[in-house]
């Protein structure tokens, strides 16, 4: 990010309990994997995906590309672009042995998605003198030997100073914010980097000659709730305050994970809005990975240019966390609505995965869509000897939707 060397606010002989949340995000993670894997990547510019941008190396980022754009605007925007298919198994691989790292550095760990999380150091001063910024240093040390990984850690007194740090601090950066330097370092912050703030709140914000964090830091706090809503307004002002809260939740269970995207008034193109949902799906999905859940039920939130709402949901037989399983089923989704996002004008489109569970227990699937007596033996033989299932006949088998569905067992059974 362009000026970020003027904001790397460390002092030595700062007390190194002050700042002890860690934000720990891999850099471009995706095309990062590939251009690990394959040296004819390095230093080019890349993509992962198709028709659909998952991931931008940031070789393709300085030349305009970004995730969820359309394929073909990508290679408008770079001609020399490679575009490389996705390999989720080898990013969920990379992701775990990532996280490994994590957890052996510190037991409070908060993941956020499959490419980042939340660090709580500051119980390691009992047992290891090094400073929380020595720590961060170590972990991406880490990383970067164990894994072949570039990723940036940001490091402040609570988990939204430290996620902003990383921000700012991309790519492969280290960067402190001690306690007395919090508004020097966020007040200068053009409000998107905000976390929270998107395209739309900070297009409002622009419209009333707002730009940076401290601009919204001099306004009155009923200001600020008149001009985005009273929840909207009183978050901001506690972020450009420095207001937030400090605790990670390790432990808590959660009943979804969903992620939305405000559009704007449209008309939108269909390919647009397709492109923003397979974005969403992709985020909710990685999410899901790095929680080691799965999911049964995905839910298409939507709301229209008249203000009304609407949502879609479809349960699957079995709980996945595949990226391919979950955007098939948020696309038909789509699809089922398409009349009434014609007729209304869509201004907001959302994605929540419900039904979680531990993916300790998977359901695989075999995607046999006209299978004979032939195929359906040697499907069998191979479920009984993987699975160890003797009493296993092709009638056990279960027809569900396009696929026939394995019992289910644990992930690394016996």
């Amino acid at each position: 990010m362009g000026g970020r060397v003027e904001h790397v606010f460390v002092r030595p002989d700062h007390p190194p309990s002050d700042a002890t949340i860690l934000h720990a995000d891999l850099d471009a993670f995706y095309a990062s994997v590939e251009q690990r894997d394959d040296p004819r990547l390095r230093r080019r510019p890349v993509a992962v995906g198709g028709g659909v941008v998952l991931a931008a190396s940031y070789e393709a980022r300085r030349r305009g590309v970004r995730t969820a754009m359309g394929g073909a605007q990508a290679r408008r925007l770079c001609p020399d672009l490679i575009v490389v298919p996705p390999r989720f198994d080898e990013y969920v691989a990379a992701s775990r042995a990532v996280f490994a790292v994590f957890r052996d550095t510190t037991p409070q760990v908060q993941g956020v998605s499959i490419d980042e999380a939340f660090l709580d150091v500051a119980g390691l001063r009992h047992v290891d003198p090094t400073p929380p910024v020595g720590i961060g240093a170590r972990v991406r040390g880490r990383v970067r030997d164990e894994v072949g990984l570039p990723i940036t850690v940001g490091v402040a007194r609570t988990p939204f100073l430290a996620k902003v740090a990383s921000r700012v601090g991309k790519p492969d950066g280290l960067l402190l914010v001690p306690p007395d330097r919090e508004a020097a370092f966020l007040h200068p912050l053009p409000v998107e980097t905000l976390w929270g703030v998107g395209a739309v709140t900070a297009a409002r914000l622009h419209a009333l000659g707002l730009h940076t964090a401290g601009d919204v830091a001099a306004l009155p706090e009923d200001v600020l709730r008149g001009v985005l809503g009273p929840a909207a307004g009183a978050h901001l002002f506690a972020v450009v305050h420095g207001r937030t809260g400090t605790h990670l939740e390790t432990d808590h269970a959660r009943g979804s994970i969903g992620a939305q995207r405000a559009l704007g008034r449209g008309p939108h193109d269909p390919a647009d809005v397709r492109a923003a949902l397979l974005g969403l799906v992709d985020r909710v999905a990685r999410r899901l990975r790095a929680a080691h859940l799965v999911a049964r039920t995905v839910v298409l939130r939507l709301r229209f240019a008249d203000f009304t709402r609407a949502t879609r949901s479809r349960t699957l037989a079995f709980g996945t966390a595949s990226g391919p399983e979950l955007t098939a089923c948020a696309t038909h989704l789509l699809d089922s609505v398409g009349a009434l996002v014609d007729e209304r004008g869509l201004t907001l489109i959302g994605v929540a995965l419900t039904g979680l569970g531990s993916d300790a227990a998977v359901q695989p699937t075999l995607s046999l869509d006209a299978p004979d007596r032939e195929g359906l033996d040697s499907a069998t033989d191979a479920l009984r000897e993987r699975f160890g299932a003797r009493s296993l006949t092709r009638a056990s088998l279960l027809r569900v939707g396009d696929g026939f569905a394995a019992p289910q067992v644990p992930e690394h059974g016996p």
